[in-house]
């Protein structure tokens, strides 16, 4: 799901897998937004299975139709409203027909769905995903179904999630949910509660199973993974009174990613998204000492300017952004760094920006993931803070920004070249069927031709010959 240079909200992505045959009814599910989103969606997928639906890609056959949103951008929530409008149509057509809204826009958003724009019959937070089986029930009643309610304890370690239209190869095991951060730009925090650890040894678990059926790299995934901490209690804000026991047995993030890289030797470790003041040196260590923890870390900054960071209630400082980057590159010298960085934010100046694209040349990052910021109805920011620099300003702000991560990336790409790397076959080119696509340990993309004996999943030794901005250019040896 890695896209390069964006500046918009990844589009909705429908799913479709054979499932029970015994199953009578549809579920056509589309996702929109982060990592998090879709691998609740294989939740949801789950519990509905169990319910006798299987997921289908074809809308038009469909007795249910749930949307897992994102409200992170103003765009995101644009196009699922636009998506939902076509939805309303079609149930003048169908009337039998269920729609609903699933994640973070359902808990938003909850009364302009249901009762103002009448666009949906169900709307279903991210922590209520098992009450789906009910809520259904009431809407089969000719009732809306609403149910919003945040959990400290809900961490879903328990449901076996159904893979999704994916490759066979990655998958996602998400091992925190929530966030404590309260970024002033953010609205995570408010759809989706507060931060919880999920247990440890059913993430191991979860992972040999992947391991098992043939996977070969996995994706730990939380809205903030360095903050990982389990202690057999509730949310991490309470871990002060948890009891000696509890404390003395605790697992941290580091550790866990330790038991993960010890537990399935043979399968690649990546991990997202991390926060700058809660990763470690411990961690990195572990990526150092781990052949199978991949070499590549999403480090989101946001802004290279002191002032702007703390406007954001970011929980670090440029110069402590940059030492962290320092002591990472000198345990494991060929890591990789990518960023989050908005674009003209509350009060943001030209001196302010200028920090920014500092910052990034001191970095060098591989890749990034850049916006214009846009106002959160609900979030510290849009209730005490002025939107105050013009449209055409951030527009040129994050123009300039995207050029250099550009040129940075180009840079990074050509230090690849004349190597060796040990790259996973993820699937065929989409430019040339007769080219392998996969991904070095540094998450670079490596497109390769084919050669006879090689399939999906393997892991090959690529020469890589040459480089564009985004992707190294290869030879199998």
């Amino acid at each position: 799901m890695q896209e390069k240079y964006i500046d918009e909200t990844k589009q909705g992505e429908a799913f479709a897998i054979a499932e029970k045959p015994e199953n009578s009814k549809k579920l056509f599910l589309e996702s929109y937004g982060c990592q998090m989103n879709f691998s609740d969606s294989e939740i949801v997928a789950s519990i509905l299975n169990e319910q006798g639906y299987n997921t289908t890609m074809k809308v038009e056959e469909a007795d249910l139709i749930l949307l897992n949103t994102c409200s992170i951008r103003e765009r995101a929530e644009q196009t699922v409203r636009m998506r939902l409008s076509q939805f309303k149509n079609l149930k003048k057509e169908r009337p039998n027909l269920t729609v609903g809204v699933l994640g973070c826009m359902a808990e938003r958003l909850k009364t302009k769905f249901l009762e103002e724009e009448q666009l949906v019959d169900l709307v279903v937070g991210p922590d209520a995903y098992r009450d789906l089986p009910n809520l259904l029930k009431e809407t089969e009643d000719g009732r809306d179904a609403i149910n919003v309610i945040l959990s400290k304890e809900e961490t879903y370690a328990d449901i076996n999630p159904v893979r999704l239209g994916g490759n066979g190869v990655t998958a996602f095991v998400t091992i925190t949910r929530g966030c404590d951060n309260m970024c002033t730009f953010c609205v995570v925090p408010f759809t989706r509660g507060r931060e919880r650890s999920r247990d440890p040894h059913s993430i191991i678990e979860e992972c040999k199973a992947l391991a098992e059926n043939g996977y070969k790299e996995i994706t730990l995934l939380g809205q903030n993974v360095d903050s990982y901490l389990w202690y057999g209690g509730g949310p991490k804000k309470d871990f002060d009174k948890a009891s000696e026991m509890q404390k003395a047995t605790a697992v941290n993030f580091a550790q866990l990613l330790e038991m993960v890289a010890k537990a399935v030797p043979a399968m690649r470790i990546r991990f997202s998204t991390s926060n700058p003041h809660e990763m470690t040196e411990e961690v990195f260590r572990v990526i150092a000492k781990y052949d199978n923890v991949c070499k590549y870390i999403h480090l989101p900054v946001q802004s290279g300017s002191d002032r702007i960071l703390q406007k954001m209630n970011r929980q670090h400082t440029r110069q402590e952004y940059l030492d962290l980057i320092k002591k990472a590159k000198e345990i494991v010298p060929e890591i990789a760094f990518s960023q989050d960085m908005i674009a003209g934010f509350c009060g943001e100046t030209e001196e302010d920006h200028q920090l920014t694209l500092d910052l990034m040349r001191q970095v060098e990052y591989d890749y990034g993931y850049m916006f214009a910021y846009s106002e959160r109805p609900g979030t510290p920011a849009h209730k005490k803070m002025e939107d105050d620099v013009p449209a055409d300003v951030k527009q040129r702000r994050l123009a300039e920004i995207i050029a250099l991560q550009g040129e940075l990336s180009r840079k990074r790409m050509k230090s690849y070249v004349g190597k060796n790397y040990e790259v996973l076959i993820e699937g065929e080119s989409k430019k040339d069927k007769n080219q392998w696509k996969g991904r070095t340990s540094q998450n670079a993309v490596v497109v390769f031709d084919k050669v006879e004996g090689h399939n999906i999943g393997d892991f090959v030794t690529v020469f890589v010959h040459d480089s564009t901005q985004g992707t190294l250019l290869g030879k199998a040896i």
